[in-house]
């Protein structure tokens, strides 16, 4: 029995160094997906954040509604709405308007909070994100799925009578997907509501992969006990990858800003340890050699979702972190080249194209005989030529 279908997905916290011009980065941010459209990905999830100054999209249905004036066919998730920082009723409402302006295209990806720094500001004790997604996240689907008045008085938001007037477009409601990072919180709340999953750390910072099985299992388990189930398919792995025509052209295109990501995002500015010695020339080489990163060329990715599906036992889309490690042609050349040489023998769709080709290769010799002699033959049928003016 053939595997199912490895989905292709962008995922953008977004990452734009500070200094830049900020619209710019936002438009460039936009051009991508518009472009990874184009190269027939399946999604682009786009997330929310409020501090840090490298990820600026604080709004990410905003932003997707603007995306989806400017593709075509991709599925646009939210990666996700932070739950704890909004009333329920008022993510419910922007979902759902959201959902019926791109006629169906929207996954509702929902998480605690990218950041304990935005927490921080909105003064929200981390300690009480989790509890405060998993409320809230009741609480709006069941306002998609039922027209009943809802009435809740929560220690932090209250509705009285609540009713969602817009119902979602798709039925019962947009997709669901929760984030998971390396703890098992996040595929125990999925497996709680027979969700999708966005696990953000498939690869370790430190290298190696999380125990993906185990991670399953917790959502399984989850979903057993709350009487529903869960769907390999609706499985997103995210990992960091930079392709190049060759692993040397890859290391290359990112030494520089791949070393400032660490450097200067992950270290200075959200105080976790940059995970490998240095020194800064060659952090890109080690990422790749610990396995945190993939940075190389088409075969090396291959190889690695093998290995993900291998390890994990089986899931549905393998998204690709939106680093703007490279410069811009290098950026999307990076797409370009997943588009053309990975998708196609992950996917399966050079299988008829390689088995076509192989037939007429073993015949090939045999093919120009019979042509030669058609040829032949066609000529001895049509006799002598005439004699000009004849």
């Amino acid at each position: 029995m053939p595997e199912s279908r490895i989905g292709f997905g962008l995922f953008l916290a977004p990452f734009h160094a500070v200094g830049e011009n900020p619209t710019l980065a936002l438009e460039r941010d936009l051009e991508l997906i518009s472009w990874v459209d184009r190269l027939g990905f399946d999604e682009a999830w786009v997330g929310e954040h409020h501090t840090t100054g490298w990820e600026t999209i604080s709004s990410p249905e905003m932003f997707l509604a603007v995306a989806a004036e400017r593709t075509k066919h991709i599925r646009l998730g939210t990666g996700a709405v932070s739950l704890p920082y909004h009333h329920p009723m008022m993510v419910a409402d922007r979902i759902v308007l959201l959902d019926h302006l791109t006629r169906g295209r929207i996954n509702f990806g929902v998480g605690p909070g990218g950041h304990i720094s935005d927490a921080v500001m909105l003064g929200l004790d981390p300690a009480a994100l989790r509890d405060r997604m998993a409320e809230a996240l009741e609480v709006i689907v069941r306002l998609m799925t039922d027209t009943a008045p809802l009435t809740v008085e929560s220690e932090w938001f209250t509705m009285r009578d609540a009713v969602l007037q817009l119902r979602p477009y798709q039925r019962p409601h947009p997709p669901l997907a929760v984030t998971s990072l390396e703890s098992p919180a996040g595929m125990r709340l999925a497996g709680r509501f027979g969700a999708g999953v966005l696990s953000l750390t498939a690869a370790k910072s430190s290298g190696g992969v999380v125990d993906l099985r185990g991670q399953w299992a917790h959502a399984e388990d989850a979903a057993a006990q709350a009487g529903r189930t869960v769907r390999r398919e609706d499985w997103r792995l995210a990992i960091p990858v930079h392709i190049a025509e060759t692993r040397e052209q890859a290391i290359a295109d990112v030494r520089e800003g791949g070393a400032r990501h660490l450097l200067e995002y992950v270290e200075a500015t959200t105080g976790r340890p940059c995970p490998v010695p240095g020194p800064p020339e060659r952090v890109v080489e080690q990422m790749a050699e610990s396995g945190a990163w993939v940075v190389g060329s088409p075969d090396d990715l291959v190889e690695v979702i093998a290995m993900l599906r291998e390890i994990s036992g089986g899931f549905g889309t393998i998204l690709l972190w939106g680093h703007e490690w490279a410069p811009w042609p290098a950026v999307k050349r990076s797409y370009d080249l997943i588009a053309r040489y990975v998708m196609p023998r992950v996917q399966g769709t050079l299988a008829g194209i390689e088995a076509s080709n192989a037939v007429a290769r073993a015949q090939a010799a045999q093919l120009h005989a019979l042509r030669a002699d058609a040829s032949a033959r066609a000529k001895e049928a049509a006799g002598p030529a005439p004699s000009p003016g004849a």
